[in-house]
């Protein structure tokens, strides 16, 4: 039987609370849960793709070893979703034990976490406007691109009676250097995907890496922080500098549209 040492209820019971006690944290609720259940940390772990060390400071409601209170209210969603219990009673009392373990409020971001999701950023119209520009930009000089390779194609099959033009094929994403450099510098994103989807990947000079759909391993460099958005966020498996990121905690109705640095 584990013990929570945080826990000032914590007791040799193996039956599972039917719901949050009234002074019961909600680590400890999520422990005996699991345990109940006979789940084996290491193997929420694998299912969830979060670090053992996480989960532990979960359990024991160690919230000065955890990232920002975003984050923990994403995790307790997760991890409650996982054992199916009713997360909504957890993320009430996390927020009326925060500030007393923390001297925090629940929505304080910590300025030392190592990877931060910043969450989507409304923008001005200035910059909505921009990035259309951009977006109108790009699809004129793919249209330039793709007429020009028409045009090979149809004085190559002038010149020859015997053969016709082969069908111009494109990819279906674009994965973009906009600076014609080929040296590898800044951080390195990787996606994989499990199933095709749209992503749209811009960093922090302004420079989309990616856009469109895609089905294969992305492997892009640029500066930080990225602008993310990926319509199927089920489907991706997502790493900065080869460390895996969560994507369930910031997904709504299977989207993920974020900022994430380093």
């Amino acid at each position: 039987m584990e013990i929570n040492p945080n826990s000032p209820q914590s007791n040799n019971s193996s039956v599972a609370p039917n719901a949050l006690g009234n002074v019961q944290r909600p680590g400890e609720y999520l422990r005996q849960i699991r345990v109940t259940q006979k789940r084996d940390l290491d193997e929420v772990a694998q299912e969830l793709n979060i670090p053992v060390k996480t989960l532990m400071a979960l359990e024991q409601d160690d919230y000065k070893s955890l990232p920002e209170a975003t984050f923990i209210k994403g995790y307790y969603r997760t991890y409650a979703k996982f054992l199916k219990v009713d997360a909504t009673n957890i993320i009430q009392r996390f927020d009326e034990i925060y500030a007393n373990d923390t001297g925090l409020l629940p929505n304080h971001a910590l300025n030392n976490s190592p990877i931060k999701i910043m969450g989507k950023l409304p923008g001005s119209n200035r910059d909505r406007n921009r990035k259309w520009l951009k977006r109108g930009a790009l699809a004129i000089v793919v249209l330039v691109v793709l007429a020009a390779i028409v045009m090979a194609v149809q004085n190559m099959s002038s010149t020859s009676s015997d053969n016709e033009g082969a069908p111009v094929k494109t990819s279906d994403v674009e994965v973009i250097n906009m600076d014609g450099s080929s040296a590898v510098s800044g951080e390195q994103l990787e996606l994989n995907f499990s199933r095709p989807t749209s992503v749209n990947i811009v960093d922090a000079t302004g420079k989309v890496l990616a856009t469109g759909r895609q089905a294969t391993t992305l492997t892009l460099h640029g500066e930080s922080p990225f602008q993310i958005r990926l319509d199927d966020a089920e489907a991706v498996t997502l790493s900065l500098n080869n460390e895996n990121i969560s994507l369930s905690p910031y997904t709504v109705n299977g989207r993920a549209d974020f900022r994430l640095s380093r």
